[in-house]
């Protein structure tokens, strides 16, 4: 899926476009013990909390491809018979209707999340959409297609915090508790996968809100694939892939040039507004290492140790190798963070033996908030000199 397929999807959660009329799931304890069961018709609630409930839905289609978003694959075997696809078919074919489908549902994941002893909230809704097609124009026309799809979001229910509340009573503030309170999902998928506008039954979509830790046994559990690499992982191996490749040449210039290279592909993909996700392969990093005057052999091995980390085509994602937000060095005692579009200040150099990263002050310095003034006395008396 596309980030456009993925919006279309996200914009029929809205209580006004009335696109799920009925909400199902259960309410599990820390005990892993079904405290109740969710089954509402979304037009017999209040407005608003009928709209709190669509966006917890919602919430499990956002984030980044291939960070929040990661796509699940099914071998044709589990297409074709395997009790994992057979029971989203089931849950699917349904509309969640079948009581015992949802219960073995249910069971399947109570039996596998760890959510650290914490209660939890599992969500369910199934839609049907008349897919429009769109003509040359991009006018919206007749449909052709239904896509039928369920939705998933697991959803932490925390104690509410004490705090002060009125009394109209007594005329009064005292102290009054929020209960038990509903947080956005922590993970959640959606099935089939609308590939092109259509379904396709070889691909779910999972969401994870924090990608480093997407909960591998809810994964296992549900879809029996083989899990991805998590950005905390992907970020490793390619530090580690460009350390072993350059045997500790890597220079600030390197450095610099590779993150360089990551965050204009970010920022040109953002300013696109291109639906597919965004990629960079190893061959387009080598060049970069080649053009700072890296070593042809060490350029290659570079690219050799990504495909053997990313796959042979070595295609990464550079929202998750670099923060697109932020330009970082650290040495032992300081840590310098910047826009990354100021990283080219940054200049390494050797002065009278010793080892110094030189930043243009320019105006507007400021120490804990004091505007300063770096007087000419306070310059150094010697000029920098390149080791």
């Amino acid at each position: 899926m596309n980030q456009k397929e993925i919006s279309e999807l996200r914009r029929r959660f809205r209580a006004d476009r009335a696109a799920v009329s009925r909400i199902y799931g259960c309410y599990v304890n820390g005990n892993r013990e079904i405290i109740s069961y969710v089954d509402e018709s979304l037009g017999n609630m209040p407005q608003e909390e009928a709209e709190q409930y669509l966006n917890l839905l919602k919430k499990s289609m956002s984030g980044a491809l291939g960070k929040n978003l990661i796509d699940v694959v099914f071998s044709t075997e589990q297409v074709m018979d395997s009790d994992e696809h057979r029971l989203l078919s089931a849950l699917r074919e349904s509309e969640l209707k079948d009581g015992e489908v949802r219960e073995e549902f249910y069971r399947k994941i109570i039996g596998a999340l760890d959510m650290d002893g914490g209660n939890y909230l599992i969500l369910l809704a199934h839609d049907s959409y008349d897919v429009p097609r769109r003509g040359r124009d991009g006018a919206a026309q007749d449909s052709e297609t239904v896509f039928s799809y369920i939705l998933c979001s697991i959803c932490p229910v925390k104690d509410g915090k004490l705090e002060l509340g009125y009394f109209p009573g007594d005329n009064g503030f005292h102290n009054c508790t929020a209960g038990q309170v509903v947080s956005p999902p922590e993970a959640g998928f959606l099935f089939p996968a609308f590939d092109d506008r259509a379904a396709n039954i070889y691909n779910a979509l999972y969401y994870a809100r924090k990608p480093d830790t997407p909960h591998f046994e809810l994964l296992d559990a549900l879809f029996r694939t083989e899990p991805p690499m998590t950005s905390a992982e992907q970020k490793e191996a390619f530090q580690s892939a460009l350390t072993e490749a350059l045997e500790g040449a890597c220079s600030l210039d390197v450095a610099q040039a590779v993150h360089d290279q990551l965050h204009a592909k970010i920022q040109t993909y953002q300013e696109s507004k291109d639906p597919e996700s965004l990629e960079i392969t190893g061959k387009e990093l080598g060049d970069v290492l080649r053009d700072c005057g890296v070593p042809e052999e060490r350029a290659a091995a570079f690219q050799e140790k990504c495909a053997e980390r990313f796959g042979g085509a070595a295609v990464m994602n550079p929202l998750v190798l670099t923060d697109a937000k932020k330009f970082e060095i650290k040495t032992g005692d300081v840590t310098i963070s910047m826009d990354p579009a100021c990283s080219y200040a940054v200049t390494a150099r050797v002065i009278d033996g010793r080892k110094y990263l030189l930043i243009p002050a320019g105006e507007g310095v400021e120490v804990n908030g004091l505007p300063v003034e770096i007087r000419e006395e306070e310059a150094a008396d010697s000029p920098p000199t390149e080791e």
